[in-house]
């Protein structure tokens, strides 16, 4: 059963956070969260104006890879 809060959560997949947000989320640096999009390691969503949306997903995946490189994979 759905809350009202659970309907005003954004979907998973959805990218509505700022890197500046996305950084925080993640505990990385915003320019680290820009090498890891040129690597492919994520692909937020774009605004009109080229901007980076992140999305829960994409949080989660980059703390998978902080994880791993935590662990020495690279």
């Amino acid at each position: 059963m759905n809350t009202e809060n659970e309907k005003n959560l954004p979907d998973d997949g959805a990218g509505v956070y700022v890197i500046s947000v996305a950084a925080e989320l993640s505990g990385m640096h915003p320019q680290t969260l820009r090498q890891y999009d040129r690597m492919g390691l994520v692909s937020p969503d774009r605004t009109s104006g080229r901007n980076r949306r992140y999305s829960l997903r994409d949080i989660a995946s980059l703390r998978m890879v902080q994880r791993l490189v935590g662990e020495g994979i690279n």
